[in-house]
């Protein structure tokens, strides 16, 4: 079903003056403006295209791609105000509104805020920063642990960071396990670490053998940065270890537990040392 608020790949059917006609199956014919037409489309061409009312009600197409769909949260800047609301720019010709009613603050030209984006109920795409109310985390969901997950940084507690998760659940990324600066509105890829029996889900920004291949290519350029030596080791102070390779005490010394078993490093008692070796023997 074709619906407003999300990209279709939709058939040109008609070409007419000032655009094109789209064939969107249930809502009929839908105008695509020349402005915001593709390069040498012609009839019978597949094009992508988002769909939204105009000012008139009138379901109309664009190729240019909004930075959220409906259904999904996205960090946005105001860039005008009115006796209706806040304007968002969110990519399109056509600025996105916040009723005042939908706003968590009142809200200021310049400023960006999280926004989820949503269909009111006379149709029109709007947007709304109450975005506790589009988040149910009593409905179920079938997260598992280590799957890989898209987050957004939302706010930040005494434990961590709340984060909204594939733009449905809450998680959260416990402070002392992030190694890097995480900012309001951020995207970040991450993994499911833990579903606690409430179906709370804990999270981390590392995990799967992409995640570990890197930790060892850090900490591989790191000592042939420093001529094969590094004096930090298995019992070295997190902070240190977070501070010269951005990861974890446990997740550095499973890396070069990895490396010592492969026989890339040795791990000595004031530090661990690149083993010279064969090209190709050591990981990438």
């Amino acid at each position: 079903m074709i619906s407003i608020g999300q990209i279709h790949d939709l058939e040109v059917v008609k070409a007419v003056e000032f655009g094109f006609y789209l064939d969107a199956k249930n809502l009929g014919e839908v105008l695509l403006p020349t402005k915001n037409a593709p390069d040498d489309v012609a009839v019978g061409d597949i094009v992508g295209v988002f769909l939204y009312l105009d000012s008139d009600g009138r379901v109309v197409a664009t190729n240019q791609e909004p930075l959220a769909v409906v259904g999904e949260f996205a960090y946005l800047e105001v860039v005008d105000t009115s006796k209706v609301g806040a304007f968002l720019d969110w990519g399109l010709d056509k600025d996105v509104l916040v009723p005042f009613a939908e706003q968590h603050r009142p809200m200021e030209v310049g400023r960006s805020y999280l926004v989820y984006i949503y269909i009111g109920i006379d149709g029109r795409i709007l947007a709304s920063s109450k975005i506790d109310k589009f988040l149910d985390d009593e409905k179920p969901h079938d997260f598992r642990p280590r799957q890989k997950v898209d987050l957004i940084i939302a706010n930040s507690t005494d434990l961590g960071f709340k984060a909204i998760v594939n733009n449905s659940h809450w998680g959260v990324l416990y402070r002392d396990e992030v190694h890097q600066r995480l900012s309001f509105g951020q995207y970040k890829e991450g993994f499911i670490k833990h579903i606690r029996p409430d179906g709370k889900i804990d999270l981390s920004l590392h995990g799967g053998q992409e995640t570990r291949d890197n930790y060892a290519r850090t900490i591989l350029e790191y000592l042939e940065d420093k001529k094969g030596f590094a004096p930090v080791h298995d019992k070295s102070d997190p902070k240190l270890i977070s501070d010269l390779f951005g990861m974890s005490k446990g997740a550095f010394k499973k890396t070069i537990g990895g490396l010592y078993k492969q026989k890339v490093i040795s791990i000595e008692k004031d530090g661990i040392r690149l083993l010279d070796g064969p090209p190709g023997d050591k990981p990438v």
